[in-house]
C-alpha cells in the first residue's frame, strides 16, 4: 500500500471515529437532559411531601444517568421520610433497607459529599447500627476538621446512646472537648459542654452539676457581663440544691442555694427584662430556701410571690416588644 493510500485510509478512519464520538456524546447529553428532567420533577414532588411519587421520578432519573448521585440520595431521603424507626413490620423494614441501599449508592459515587455522608450516618443511626453511624459522623470531621458543627453532630450522636453504653458517654465528652480545643475562645464550646453535664441523668451522675458549673464559669471568664451566663449558673445551682436535696447536708444545700440566689440576682441586675430569672428566683425561694430555713418560710414565700409578679410583668413586656417588632417589619 502506498503512503498516499495509507494516509487517506487513516484520515477516513479518523473521520469515522469523530462521527461515532460525536453521536455518542449527543446521546449522553440527551440522557443527562432526560435524567435532569425527571430529577427536577422528583424535587418538586419531594417539596410537596409526595414521597412515593417523588421516588418514581428519581428512579427514572437514574435510569438515564446511573451516576446521578443526588437522585440516589433523594430516593434514600424519601424512603427515610416514610420509615418509622423501631417498627418491626415487613413493609417498614423494606423501606429502611431501600433507604439504606440508595444512600449507600450515592456514597459510593461521591464518597466526599458531606450531605450524603450525614444522611447515610443518620440512616444508620435510625437503624440502630451504631458502629457504621459512628464511622460516617467521624468521616465528616475528617473532611471538615475546622467546622465546629461537625463535632456537635458526633457528640450528640454519642450522647443519645450514652445511657446504654458507658463508652459512648466518654466519647461524647471527648468530642465536646475536641470542639473546645479546636477553638478555645468560642463560648459555644463551653455552653454545649455545660449543657451536656447539666442534662445527664441525676440518678447516675451526682457530680454532674459541679462538672457543668466548671464550664459555665469558663464561659463566664470570656463573657463576664453576660446576664445569660449568670442565669445558667443560677439555674445550675438551683437544680443541684433541689434535685439532690436528699443527698446534701443542710450546710451544703444552704451554700448551693446562696450561690443560685447570687447568680440569679446578678442576671436580673444585668438584664431586668429577662423573665426567666424572676421565675427561678420564685422557685428557689419556694422549693429550697423556705425548706432549709423554716423559721423564715413566711418571708421567702412572700418574696416568691413578688418575683412571680415580676415574672408576669417581664413576660408581658416581652410579648409587647415582639408585637411592636412585627409591626415595624410590616
Amino acid at each position: 500500500m502506498s503512503r498516499i493510500r495509507a494516509s487517506r485510509l487513516m484520515i477516513g478512519l479518523f473521520a469515522v471515529a469523530i462521527v461515532v464520538s460525536s453521536v455518542a456524546c449527543e446521546k449522553l447529553k440527551l440522557k443527562n437532559l432526560q435524567a435532569n428532567y425527571y430529577f427536577n420533577r422528583g424535587n418538586a414532588l419531594f417539596n410537596e411531601k409526595k414521597f412515593p411519587k417523588a421516588i418514581e421520578e428519581y428512579e427514572q432519573a437514574v435510569k438515564y444517568n446511573p451516576q446521578l448521585e443526588a437522585a440516589y440520595r433523594y430516593i434514600g431521603e424519601c424512603y427515610k421520610m416514610v420509615y418509622a424507626p423501631g417498627k418491626e413490620s415487613a413493609d417498614n423494614k423494606a423501606r429502611g433497607a431501600k433507604a439504606l441501599a440508595a444512600l449507600q449508592k450515592a456514597y459510593e459515587i461521591d464518597p466526599d459529599n458531606k450531605d450524603i455522608i450525614y444522611s447515610l450516618g443518620d440512616m444508620y443511626d435510625k437503624l440502630h447500627d451504631i458502629p457504621n453511624a459512628e464511622k460516617m459522623f467521624l468521616r465528616i470531621i475528617e473532611l471538615e476538621p475546622g467546622n465546629m458543627n461537625n463535632y456537635y453532630i458526633a457528640a450528640e450522636f454519642y450522647k443519645r446512646y450514652s445511657g446504654e453504653n458507658k463508652d459512648l458517654k466518654e466519647k461524647a465528652e471527648q468530642m465536646y472537648l475536641r470542639r473546645i480545643e479546636t477553638d478555645p475562645d468560642a463560648v459555644q464550646g463551653y455552653a454545649y459542654m455545660a449543657n451536656y453535664f447539666d442534662n445527664l441523668p441525676t440518678s447516675d451522675y451526682k457530680d454532674k452539676f459541679d462538672r457543668a458549673l466548671e464550664y459555665h464559669q469558663r464561659r463566664l471568664s470570656i463573657q463576664p457581663e453576660s446576664a445569660e451566663v449568670y442565669y445558667t449558673i443560677g439555674v445550675n445551682r438551683f437544680n443541684k440544691a433541689y434535685q439532690l436535696q436528699n443527698f446534701l447536708s443542710d450546710n451544703d444545700k444552704a451554700a448551693t442555694a446562696a450561690e443560685s440566689e447570687q447568680a440569679l440576682l446578678k442576671a436580673i441586675d444585668l438584664d431586668p427584662t429577662f423573665a426567666n430569672s424572676f421565675a427561678y428566683m420564685k422557685m428557689l425561694y419556694i422549693n429550697v430556701q423556705a425548706k432549709i430555713f423554716p423559721e423564715k418560710e413566711g418571708r421567702y414565700l412572700a418574696e416568691a410571690d413578688q418575683y412571680g409578679e415580676k415574672f408576669k410583668a417581664a413576660q408581658a413586656r416581652a410579648v409587647e416588644r415582639m408585637k411592636l417588632e412585627k409591626e415595624l417589619k410590616k
